[in-house]
């Protein structure tokens, strides 16, 4: 049996098995030396948005699963997996509250360190907004594989999979539309994309893609369920 006094088994760099297996040597190292610091927020700016990137990762990972599972035609597992994809957006939602601890001024000392950089520059979002528009597709898909459409859906059966998977993807919706309210208020708090109002501002782009929808199909359809007065049994 081996013992903790035994050392690492794994092979990587670092003094220990957590170390390799989590290579937190490279990890911990991807944020700007302190040489190369121009303000001391830079490391607090650096570690929000690059564990954003690491959330987007797991969230793109489980949105393509799940239109992996609906392409399969299993929707059950789909939904599974885009509830988890959800919780990772939840999570890079709630971590924006760090940025509100930087001021109007402590941004602009810091923004010679940024170059022309831009949050719409991310490749985790990008990647997101293409394996939930994928989902969206299969979705589609296959509702018209079981002759279905997004209205005689939500007036289903409430305990149907495919009707939860819609519901979890409207919570996904719904998820991201909050972290768009939240970043949209940040930067305007921060001071980093112009005043609210202002045309032509990043602010306004911002304030624009609020009321954007992945399902747009599925928001409709509950619409016209409400209007007509049928509910899920």
């Amino acid at each position: 049996m081996k013992r903790k006094n035994d050392g690492p088994a794994l092979p990587g760099e670092g003094d220990t098995d957590y170390a390799r297996y989590m290579r937190t040597d490279a990890l911990l190292g991807l944020q700007r030396d302190p040489a190369e610091v121009v303000h001391r927020d830079e490391l607090l700016f650096q570690v929000t948005h690059q564990s954003a990137e690491l959330w987007l990762k797991l969230a793109v990972a489980e949105l393509s699963g799940a239109a992996d599972r609906v392409d399969a035609g299993d929707p059950a597992a789909a939904e599974l997996l885009l509830v988890r994809a959800t919780l990772a957006v939840r999570l890079v939602t709630d971590q924006l509250d760090m940025l509100a601890h930087l001021r109007p001024a402590d941004f602009q000392a810091m923004q010679p360190a940024l170059g022309n950089g831009s949050g719409a520059e991310s490749p985790g979002w990008r990647q997101a907004q293409a394996a939930a528009r994928r989902l969206g597709q299969s979705f589609t898909a296959f509702l018209a594989g079981r002759g279905l459409d997004p209205v005689t859906l939500c007036a289903g059966d409430q305990s149907d999979p495919a009707y939860r998977l819609a519901e979890a993807m409207v919570e996904f919706d719904d998820r991201v539309s909050a972290w768009r309210v939240r970043h949209y208020k940040i930067a305007i708090r921060v001071g980093s994309h112009g005043v609210a109002g202002t045309p032509g501002s990043p602010a306004g782009w911002l304030a624009k893609l609020i009321d954007y929808r992945f399902f747009p199909e599925l928001w409709q359809a509950r619409a016209d369920c409400a209007m007509s007065g049928t509910v899920g049994s």
